[in-house]
């Protein structure tokens, strides 16, 4: 079983967030998981132009280390997202790789994985972010396990408290994977997401003939 938490950080070994993300891997390796930790901003990514070549393709014509990433995340049973609270919201260096992701939603790309969120932030936010990372792993096909936020203010002791709940959701997510655990409250929309690319990419399938070939591939047909 293999777990990567991806770090979206600017604030390199200063980071909160970094740390947070750790310890979720370190529950997920207590737990059995073979897991890496990714630093997403010491990489280059190039915005998303809306070309829309990937749809037809499958590929992306900017040059970056967006191949590179994505395999990691494709090739990974579990996949744990973390961010600071950047105005209600993930970093850009983090929006940026996931506006890359528009074929990957379209393909049900993470179909069959579990995911998870963390978050910190200094004041207030850090739900928001963590439901709009979780959000986003259901919207590529994943179910999610759950999430940690925490907002240190002037305490930054809290972050000790979080990470000990990070663990125990590291230890959760090996568990939901292992027995491919199902969540009543997410199946639904994850049905009627399928539904949906179904007919969107059918309706496509002259232009979109990579994303065609997938479906097809796959029996979602």
């Amino acid at each position: 079983m293999k777990i990567i938490g991806i770090s979206a950080s600017p604030r390199g070994a200063e980071s909160r967030t970094a740390r947070l993300v750790e310890s979720v891997l370190r529950g997920a390796a207590s737990a059995g998981a073979e897991t890496e930790f990714i630093d997403i901003c010491r990489y280059r990514f190039e915005f998303c132009t809306g070309c829309g070549t990937c749809y037809a393709t499958g590929e992306c014509p900017r040059v970056d280390d967006f191949a590179g990433l994505f395999e990691k995340m494709v090739g990974a049973d579990g996949i744990v997202l973390g961010s600071p609270n950047y105005i209600n919201g993930p970093t850009a260096q983090l929006k940026q790789v996931l506006d890359r992701m528009a074929d990957a939603i379209h393909c049900r790309a993470f179909d069959g994985k579990y995911g998870c969120s963390v978050c910190t932030t200094g004041g207030s936010g850090d739900d928001l972010v963590v439901g709009y990372l979780n959000g986003v792993l259901n919207d590529l096909g994943a179910q999610t396990v759950g999430g940690v936020g925490v907002a240190l203010g002037a305490d930054p002791g809290r972050l000790n408290g979080a990470m000990v709940q990070g663990e125990a959701l590291g230890r959760d997510l090996v568990e939901a994977i292992a027995t491919k655990r199902q969540y009543p409250d997410q199946v639904p929309s994850l049905e009627a997401a399928r539904d949906y690319f179904r007919m969107l990419v059918t309706a496509n399938r002259e232009t979109w003939s990579h994303e065609y070939e997938v479906w097809a591939a796959r029996g979602w047909l």
